[in-house]
């Protein structure tokens, strides 16, 4: 009977193997040129997702790479062990949102549940509450569903709260109104939003309505779709087709919004007498427009320029007619500044804070006794700070943290919540006491014991990368671990947006170290790690930096003996992709597996990535910028007769933000161009999307899925399949 299995495991195998061989993608090229620069894309008809050939080609391959992953001994380890943590674990708790009067709501999701349910309690040690179950939501289509909760906000007094659901990775949301006391679902519906990501829901100061950002086309194939957004004033029980637009380039043509960026409101605290209007968009700076609150109500269109880009203002905040902000004006690190309404002086403002050397303030809240606020430096080592008439103090955390997070009930508080967490440290939340100086523990969620980590531990340094810049570096490892070279490395890295790879309590990247792995992160230029020049270091014509710093960074590793050659994976998702999917295509002989999920791999097609891309990745109408554009492009770099690794492409049918089509291009170039005998594996989620707003099993079995491929291409025994399929 052994035999027989492993005959047909073998036969199954080639079968497949010379299936996917045998079923190239359909390449009908296409010829661009850009300033006299032509470019071949081989393969531009897979650009079109309703087309039978690309439907077929894309399900097929999924198919093929489901049927190879299934060969792989302990496949879903991963998925069984993370729920078994859950298990442990019991619960777990997010979203927390804090209004005045001491009511607590947030999303919990008992061990075992899909998703998270929306709950309320009233403070800390209040009795729980069940609110939403997203199972009870019926968008009356009929079929299968499995909605999640990507987003509560309670109205100011707690009366109401607006729940948004979404499903299959889509992002975009349908928004439902309950009243807390009545647990009533009012009968309006709010479609054509994404307010986990854009905007939020800002109510009303009298609780009867909210603003939030309206999508006039949610078809994510459409060129229309993410263009011409407005910010729309509801108010509860008015009919939501009826839109009260109140800020948008159609409502406010003097205000020059293009049709690419997302005006959003923003609203600080119920009695603020202001509201602001920011125009969102891929960059840290945004241009910002002020309104009187009474004229906003009263249907008057007065919108006025509070601050321009060149400002560099950065998380604003409104106390009255104060102005409370991070400035990155000549100040890379960020000061914590103070100005006026009735002033609008951002260049030259009163400052609180100046900018620390080697810190970046990363946060603040404003409270009734004062500021408080965090900084980090290399983005891994966090601190916490008390600034109140002139002077700071530095506040001793109740242990040595990677990241903090603060939490205020408002201006006119005191109350001040803390959360701490490292790499392999879980999450706590403390409440703070100034008069005392003392830290509460007031964790909402179990803390739990893991004592299979008990080993592992957390190396934090710096490597010099080609230029002789400093780039942080992190390693999560057992600490009996041998530097012998041997050891499988998974380098997973983002280097984008100005966003910063900060440390949370990774159960996953511990159970990785504790099969005999290292995790490491790489914290390339193009992030914020190390503040606003980290983050232009490494976007549009300087985005070289962020695969030249990975690059250095796998042969610090190989070069320290942590390990070798062929021994290391690299991982990365989104814009990552450009970081990942160049070092594999500039160094195909440092690694040995590549995974790369939602990538952005073909720049030079902004139409898969958005308009708003050309402020990080640059302008293809710019001769310089276009050019950058080109040198990114994973797509356009790859080389026929190169032996390249092994490598896992996924990709979310249903992404809003890297269409799908854009790793299927990819995968199927490389399939053609590929001369060694390594799997490439393109892999779609059918009930997914850019990797977010997924049941919590589904996310594993990916997690899962990438550290297999992962161990199995790095030759851990234990994910060895019985018949060599590698070659």
């Amino acid at each position: 009977m052994y035999y027989k299995l492993i005959f047909s495991l073998s036969l199954f195998i080639m079968i497949f193997s010379k299936a996917q061989k045998n079923n190239p993608a359909l390449s009908v090229p296409a010829t661009d040129e850009h300033f006299e620069i032509k470019i071949i894309d081989e393969y531009r008809n897979l650009e079109d997702l309703k087309d039978q050939n690309t439907i077929d080609w894309m399900r097929s391959q999924t198919e093929y790479s489901n049927s190879l992953l299934n060969t792989i001994p302990n496949r879903n380890y991963y998925l069984e062990k993370r729920l078994e943590l859950d298990k442990r674990q019991g619960y777990s708790i997010s979203d927390l949102k804090i209004i005045s009067n001491d009511k607590y709501f947030y999303l919990k999701r008992n061990a075992g549940e899909k998703t998270a349910k929306a709950y309320c309690r009233q403070g800390f040690e209040g009795k729980e509450e069940l609110l939403y179950d997203p199972a009870n939501f019926n968008n009356n289509l009929g079929g299968k569903h499995n909605y999640i909760i990507n987003l509560i906000s309670p109205s100011w007094d707690g009366s109401k709260i607006v729940i948004s659901l979404t499903e299959k990775g889509k992002e975009l949301s349908e928004v439902i109104i309950m009243d807390i006391s009545t647990k009533k679902i009012y009968p309006e519906r709010i479609t054509n939003t994404n307010p986990s990501n854009i905007g939020g829901i800002k109510w009303l100061e009298d609780n009867s309505g909210f603003l939030y950002v309206y999508y006039p086309v949610i078809d994510i194939t459409s060129e229309q779709f993410r263009k011409d957004t407005q910010s729309i004033l509801y108010k509860i029980g008015d009919d939501p087709k009826k839109l009260n637009n109140v800020f948008s380039n159609s409502n406010n043509p003097d205000l020059k919004i293009s049709r690419e960026e997302f005006p959003a409101v923003l609203a600080f605290n119920q009695d603020d007498k202001y509201y602001i209007g920011i125009l969102v968009d891929a960059e840290d700076f945004r241009k910002t427009f002020i309104i009187d609150k009474k004229d906003l109500l009263n249907g008057k269109n007065n919108w006025q320029l509070l601050y321009d880009k060149d400002s560099k203002v950065y998380s604003i905040k409104l106390s009255g007619d104060d102005i409370y902000f991070l400035s990155g004006y000549n100040s890379p690190n960020y000061k914590l500044c103070r100005s006026s309404v009735k002033t609008k002086d951002f260049k030259n403002p009163e400052v609180l804070v100046p900018e620390k050397k080697d810190e970046v303030i990363t946060q603040y809240v404003l409270t009734k006794d004062g500021i408080y606020y965090a900084t980090t430096k290399n983005g891994v080592e966090a601190k916490l700070y008390f600034y109140k008439d002139g002077k700071e103090i530095s506040i001793k955390l109740p242990y040595v943290s990677g990241n903090i997070s603060l939490q205020s009930k408002g201006k006119d508080y005191s109350d001040i919540w803390v959360n701490c967490s490292g790499w392999a440290n879980e999450e706590q939340r403390f409440k703070y006491n100034l008069i005392t100086n003392t830290f509460k523990p007031e964790n909402l969620a179990p803390l739990t014991e893991y004592p299979e980590f008990k080993d592992i531990i957390v190396e934090e340094t710096t490597i010099k990368s080609y230029d002789g810049t400093e780039v942080p570096l992190s390693l999560i490892y057992n600490k009996n671990l041998k530097r012998d070279g041997k050891n499988p490395v998974l380098i997973q890295s983002y280097g984008a947006f100005g966003t910063s790879f900060s440390p949370f309590f990774a159960r996953s990247y511990l159970v990785w170290a504790s099969q005999g792995g290292i995790l490491a992160i790489a914290h390339v230029r193009g992030g914020g790690e190390k503040g606003v020049q980290w983050h232009i270091d490494g976007q549009k014509t300087k985005k070289p930096n962020s695969w030249k710093d990975m690059i250095a960074c796998t042969e610090y590793l190989i070069e320290k003996k942590y390990t070798s050659p062929k021994k290391v994976a690299i991982w990365g998702a989104s814009a990552g992709g450009i970081t990942i999917g160049r070092a594999m295509i500039e160094r195909p002989d440092l690694y040995g597996a590549v995974i790369v999920e939602a990538g952005v791999l073909n720049t030079t097609r902004y139409e898969g990535i958005g308009e708003n891309g050309f402020k990080e990745y640059g302008n293809p109408n710019n001769l310089d910028e276009f050019k950058g554009l080109l040198e990114m492009d994973a797509y356009q770099h790859l080389k026929k007769g190169i032996k390249y690794p092994a490598t896992l492409i996924t990709s979310g049918i249903n992404d809003p933000r890297v269409a799908s089509w854009v790793p299927t291009k990819f995968a199927a170039k490389l399939l053609s161009y590929n001369t060694s005998k390594n799997p490439v594996l393109l892999k779609v989620d059918y009930e997914g999307g850019h990797g977010k707003d997924i049941p919590v099993a589904q996310a594993y079995s990916t997690l899962s899925d990438i550290f297999a491929f992962a161990f199995w291409q790095l030759g851990h025994p234990d994910y060895q399949p019985k018949e060599n399929t590698k070659k």
